[in-house]
């Protein structure tokens, strides 16, 4: 990794492209960065599956559950969400000991809990998808561009906080202000990368040609 960087916030990498600071020269990070971060999703169990790893990395890093992502996948069936549902007090003592995942059994019983919640939310709006992306800020609410500052001293907004109070009285859990709104982050709903960072306009482009789901 190169020490050039041309802004607080960026770094440039050997390959040339400025990037947000945050993937450093790790390769599985920088991939991450550059071809899912931000792009938007409205595939419900992929929704489903970033919101329960999100609960996961819960005073962890993501590095640390992205490098174990394929072992959640294989561990809570793809994040199935009719499957993940259905899932025993065996199941979960079997996850418990699953030294590929995160064993904590709070979060292993949020994770089954959730998809219930999920299936409910399904019966309610038609998807995920269209509960998450009608809670999208509006103009107003974003910033004009997303500095290094900003992202650093964000960690949750007023809109990551009403969605996540919203799924606390639906009887979701692990799903604080904070873990919402990395998903948001994450999802596309919103685009965090650093102004000058070289996939911001490539977010902004996806956004402006992604059809929001409604149903």
């Amino acid at each position: 990794m190169s020490d050039d960087t041309p802004d607080e916030g960026l770094i440039k990498g050997e390959d040339g492209i400025t990037r947000c600071w945050w993937p450093s020269d790790l390769p599985d990070y920088i991939e991450y960065h550059d071809n899912e971060w931000g792009v938007p999703v409205d595939d419900d169990e992929r929704l489903f599956e970033k919101l329960c790893l999100e609960g996961f990395q819960s005073g962890l890093s993501w590095l640390t559950i992205l490098r174990k992502r394929e072992n959640f996948r294989k561990a809570f069936c793809n994040f199935e969400i009719e499957k993940v549902a259905a899932f025993t007090q065996d199941d979960i003592e079997r996850l418990v000991l699953d030294a590929g995942i995160i064993r904590h059994r709070g979060k292993i019983k949020s994770a089954v809990n959730n998809a219930n919640r999920a299936l409910e939310m399904q019966k309610e709006f038609g998807s995920l998808g269209h509960y998450f992306w009608a809670q999208e800020p509006d103009e107003s609410e974003r910033p004009d561009k997303c500095d290094y500052a900003t992202l650093r001293t964000l960690g949750k907004t007023e809109r990551s906080t009403t969605i996540s109070k919203d799924l606390k009285k639906r009887g979701w859990s692990f799903v604080g202000p904070t873990t919402v709104y990395a998903f948001m982050q994450a999802m596309g709903i919103v685009n965090d990368h650093v102004e000058g960072c070289h996939h911001r306009a490539i977010i902004e482009e996806a956004r402006r040609n992604f059809k929001r789901p409604t149903g």
